[in-house]
């Protein structure tokens, strides 16, 4: 009914800059909370960074002023700006909805994750 498409990821030197986008589509009716997760090599996924429909955004501690969360709502698309990573940003990143469907189901919705890989 809802899918979540990512792209952006791929190879970048520390220090260097990536762009994530994941776009929303399917029997959506509204949004609420759009965010980004990732999961690193034996490690759990955790929360990097979420924006509510109204804007209002949180990050992880280990992010903060170097990442920065963004939606369109009007595409239903939400971008996670990512610049100076580190090689400890290295995983995949998952795009996560809140989604209310055209027939007022409450669905959480993942991505299929995209591989975002920092190193020299």
């Amino acid at each position: 009914q809802v899918q979540l498409v990512e792209s952006g990821g791929g190879l970048v030197q520390p220090g260097g800059s990536l762009r994530l986008s994941c776009a929303a589509s399917g029997s959506i009716f509204s949004i609420e909370s759009m965010g980004w997760y990732r999961q690193a090599p034996g490690k759990q996924r955790e929360l990097v960074a979420a924006i509510t429909s109204g804007s209002s955004a949180n990050y992880a501690d280990s992010v903060k002023g170097r990442f920065t969360i963004s939606r369109d709502n009007a595409k239903n698309t939400v971008y996670l700006q990512m610049n100076s990573l580190k090689p400890e940003d290295t995983a995949v990143y998952y795009c996560n909805a809140d989604v209310t469907t055209l027939s007022y189901r409450y669905l959480e919705v993942w991505g299929q994750g995209t591989l975002v890989t920092v190193s020299s």
